[in-house]
């Protein structure tokens, strides 16, 4: 599966009406933190394709979601269950630790 673009538009069917765990990664096209996290969202989004949703907010283009999920530094990975935020990343994070969250 591929990583789904979300916005305000599509955010609350595709992540909060979800039947399954959402990961939703906040960033920006112009920070390189986020361009070294694309690669490895890339790859949990193919791995779990099974099981998870994955899915990516730019927060130029999208700033309510982002003032709601309270994104202060970008990247920011939200893992979200049954429509209630579970864990939040902040940074670079690696995959083993997103993963052991899902």
């Amino acid at each position: 599966m591929s990583v789904l673009k979300l916005n305000g538009e599509n955010f609350e069917e595709e992540v909060l009406k979800s039947n399954q765990t959402v990961v939703v990664d906040f960033y920006a096209d112009w920070c390189g933190p986020c361009r070294m996290m694309a690669p490895v969202i890339d790859e949990i989004a193919n791995e779990k394709a099974d099981s998870i949703k994955v899915g990516k907010v730019n927060v130029d283009e999208n700033q309510d979601l982002a003032m709601k999920y309270e994104v202060m530094s970008i990247p920011t990975i939200v893992i979200i269950k049954n429509g209630k935020v579970e864990k939040t990343f902040v940074g670079v994070t690696s995959k083993s630790d997103i993963l052991a969250c899902i």
